[in-house]
């Protein structure tokens, strides 16, 4: 499968709802295709599924920059390294460790190569996937303060879901053929 078309071809019946959503993902008014595909690409990283990554990948390619592509790569990488650590520091009892310096490098935040907003939107759609509230609060602040409406940021995370909820179909389903 190398194409979202195939990818909706082989979702089960069970899953048609996720079939239909994912046929209209790239209708998101009010959001540009940097921040669509984008989003698209970056959840596609963090839900793991090669499948689907290759689809989303390969469209993705054609409709994002070679900065934006490795802005939506970097914000997977980045936020499954700073969604473990600060999910840990939300969630411990312990309330000194979320006053000790985390010693993390985080460069890329502050230079993604794009659209710093866009770059938060990404993160904060990945954030949803890997369950990092701390995470999703810090992001979702700084998307308010650069004036990105509310309904791009619903937008990011219901790709979010739909690109995850899919991820866990193909799994799910490549287990059982085995």
């Amino acid at each position: 499968m190398s194409s979202i078309s195939e990818i909706k071809d082989a979702m089960p019946d069970y899953a048609k709802d996720l079939k239909l959503n994912l046929s209209s993902l790239a209708n998101n008014p009010g959001m540009t295709d940097q921040q669509i595909y984008g989003t698209a690409l970056a959840c596609a990283y963090a839900s793991r599924n090669a499948k689907l990554l290759k689809a989303i990948a390969a469209e993705a390619k054609a409709k994002l920059s070679d900065e934006a592509f490795q802005a939506a790569k970097g914000a997977a990488a980045i936020m499954g390294m700073n969604n473990i650590y600060y999910r840990f520091n939300h969630l411990v009892s312990e309330p000194e460790y979320a006053t000790m310096p985390a010693r993390l490098r985080m460069n890329i935040i502050g230079k993604p190569g794009i659209d710093k907003a866009d770059f938060e939107l990404f993160s904060l759609a990945v954030s949803a996937i890997n369950g990092c509230g701390m995470c999703i609060d810090s992001h979702e602040k700084v998307l308010k303060n650069a004036g990105i409406k509310k309904e791009t940021v619903q937008n990011a995370v219901r790709i979010a879901s739909v690109i995850h909820a899919v991820a866990v179909v193909l799994d799910a389903e490549d287990a059982l053929a085995e």
